[in-house]
């Protein structure tokens, strides 16, 4: 199976980059730039477009939407909405990064309304925000999880079966589920998680293959295995999160097939 989805995720790889979706970001203000790269960088095409009147237009032209709620305000979310239900009624797969679900109750309850207007293919978060989604105690402190009680991918599977979508949860090994199937992908590097924005990034990746991969959870796992070998080559001469960031943009962009096919850690039941 492991060799089996190595070869798939690379002709997905494959697939992203003839294709060069668009995606369509409404995003963290802190990371916009960095979302902008790496979606840039694996070979879609990335427009960050938040106002309220023109978000339906363009979501209407893009392959994919990722909504990211790292610097959320009222207006960003009725622009989510808005952009959502566009998309939901064009079939095009939206993505939510729940950044920080949990600390406040204003992301918290904005997370829930999204998720009661739009349909969403792809929830991601580190573990507390996915266990505070799946109405499991959690302690998120600002964007950081710092504990979730019970076990990770039994939150994600709760989750993904009551949203009917695909869950990932993001950490030193990453758990992408559907409520079925559950992909453990083990590749990535601790240096990741030194560099402000690996999450926000990871959720353009899987945006960019969702475009392309109508499964949505198979997107997912493709997209967390090419962006995390992408990071064990950005770690293999990185001095620090400055040069690891950078390491990251070119690593991506240079990441092929052949290093998917052999380097993919990945299981799956």
């Amino acid at each position: 199976m492991a060799n089996e989805f190595a070869k798939m995720a690379a002709d997905a790889l494959i697939k992203l980059r003839e294709k060069r979706p668009l995606v369509h970001h409404i995003t963290n203000w802190v990371t916009i730039s960095e979302c902008a790269s790496i979606t840039r960088s694996l070979g879609a095409l990335p427009v960050m477009a938040h106002a309220e009147e023109e978000v339906e237009e363009m979501v209407g032209i893009a392959g994919a939407l990722v909504l990211n709620i790292g610097t959320l305000t009222p207006a960003l979310v009725r622009a989510m909405v808005k952009a959502g239900k566009r998309a939901n009624r064009n079939g095009t797969p939206v993505i939510l990064d729940a950044v920080g679900a949990g600390a406040t109750k204003l992301r918290t309850e904005s997370v829930k309304k999204i998720l009661a207007e739009v349909k969403i293919g792809v929830i991601k978060g580190n573990a507390g925000e996915i266990a505070t989604l799946a109405g499991v105690k959690a302690e998120v402190k600002g964007v950081e999880s710092i504990s979730a009680e019970g076990d990770s991918a039994v939150c994600a599977r709760a989750l993904a079966k009551s949203e009917g979508c695909t869950v990932v949860i993001t950490g030193a090994e990453d758990i992408i589920t559907d409520g079925s199937r559950v992909f453990i992908v083990k590749n990535g590097h601790p240096r990741m998680g030194e560099v402000v924005g690996t999450g926000c990034m990871a959720a353009s990746v899987i945006g960019a293959f969702s475009a392309v991969e109508p499964d949505r959870t198979l997107a997912a796992a493709y997209a967390m295995t090419v962006y995390d070998i992408a990071g064990e080559i950005a770690a293999s001469d990185a001095k620090g999160p400055g040069s690891m960031k950078q390491n990251l943009f070119d690593a991506i962009m240079s990441v092929g097939p052949d290093d998917i096919r052999k380097g993919a850690k990945i299981d799956a039941t």
